[in-house]
């Protein structure tokens, strides 16, 4: 995200359904209170640029649409997402988050990379039945209604930067002294 006119370009050989996904986020963005800190003009003085990485691995689907949203806004409002999360699914245009294929996959994936929570769509949970016990047990699921309840579970709060910022600065100075 930079000053611009309000283009957005989107790299890395992204199918169509993907693509909107993306656009999907920005508009829901748009419409969130200015207590996350997203500029009003946000279409019109940034250029959105958003990149995947191994370009000429195509891909597509709806379900990175919960990843994208938190992606752009921590990126437009410089808010930290936690490490250790992953995240899918499906967004609306009112931000419900739907349901979305291969979960399992998904999870063994976290759970391989050793992450510590995943969130899913409330629908999804009915899936978890059909993925082996030690995977669902080795992860945090929190199922998720809304991308409101994602950024709650996503997103570093205010409060918790500030106090990771002092501790930085606490660590920095006493490292100065020895």
């Amino acid at each position: 995200v930079v000053s611009g006119t309000g283009k957005l370009e989107i790299t890395g050989s992204l199918g169509d359904v993907m693509k909107e996904s993306a656009k999907l986020a920005i508009t829901f963005i748009r419409t969130l209170p200015e207590s996350y800190g997203v500029p009003t003009d946000l279409l019109s003085k940034y250029d959105i640029h958003i990149h995947a990485p191994e370009g000429a691995v195509p891909k597509d689907g709806p379900s990175a649409g919960v990843t994208l949203c938190v992606s752009l806004l921590s990126a437009v409002c410089k808010i930290p997402v936690k490490k250790n999360i992953a995240m899918t699914g499906e967004i609306t245009l009112k931000g419900r988050v739907i349901p979305i294929g291969g979960l399992k996959e998904k999870l063994i994936a976290a759970y391989k990379e050793k992450l510590d929570t995943v969130l899913i769509p409330r629908d999804n949970v009915c899936d978890l039945s059909e993925i082996d016990e030690t995977i669902v047990k080795g992860l945090t699921i929190i199922p998720v209604d809304n991308v409101r309840d994602v950024l709650e579970h996503a997103l570093i709060s205010k409060e918790k930067k500030a106090r990771r910022q002092k501790e930085a600065v606490k660590r920095e100075v006493a490292a100065a002294i020895n």
